[in-house]
């Protein structure tokens, strides 16, 4: 819980500060490769979460190493999380700031867990169901996860709508658990 807490307190002034200096583009191109340098490899986080490193090497190789390559608030936004001892955050700040940049490009990303990979056909249903519902693109991210047995949830920015087999299940327990039997 902290973490999203301090991940959308910093992806919001990021995003405020990227807005203001009309620097949208740029943050999601270069934060995005920031991600992907630390999904293929974890070392230059590990780096910046280590407390046996000084504050001002630690700021000194952001400098460094992103002084060329990202624009200068963004360098400045890295040492600032570096100073506040903030860095351990950084993925989830990215994917915040990710998703606050896509919203203001009317991009909506929404994910749509079943049972069984839904055919193509369904997945064309399930788009026209959601722009009647959601204005500007949609992108649909799939999930399989069988524990469900049947249905679909839906994930939507932060609604969840639960239609799965395995909800109505537990509805139908929590139900069957009021009935006083004489």
């Amino acid at each position: 819980m902290l973490a999203q807490e301090v991940a959308r307190k910093y992806a919001r002034a990021l995003f405020l500060s990227t807005c203001e200096h009309g620097l949208i583009d740029q943050a999601h191109d270069q934060f995005a490769g920031l991600r992907d340098l630390f999904a293929g490899d974890r070392s230059l986080l590990t780096f910046l979460v280590s407390p046996r490193v000084d504050v001002a090497q630690k700021q000194e190789v952001i400098r460094t190493v992103f002084g060329g390559r990202l624009e200068r608030l963004f360098v400045e936004f890295l040492s600032l999380l570096v100073k506040k001892h903030r860095s351990t955050f950084l993925p989830d700040i990215i994917d915040e700031l990710h998703r606050l940049v896509e919203f203001k490009k009317g991009i909506s990303r929404v994910t749509v867990i079943t049972a069984v990979p839904l055919l193509p056909e369904e997945d064309k249903r399930l788009l026209a169901q959601l722009a009647k519902r959601e204005s500007g693109t949609i992108v649909l991210e799939k999930a399989v996860d069988p524990s469900i047995m049947g249905g679909m949830i839906v994930v939507m920015h932060d609604q969840i709508i639960d239609g799965s087999v395995r909800h109505d299940i537990r509805n139908i327990e929590e139900m069957l658990e009021k009935v006083k039997v004489h």
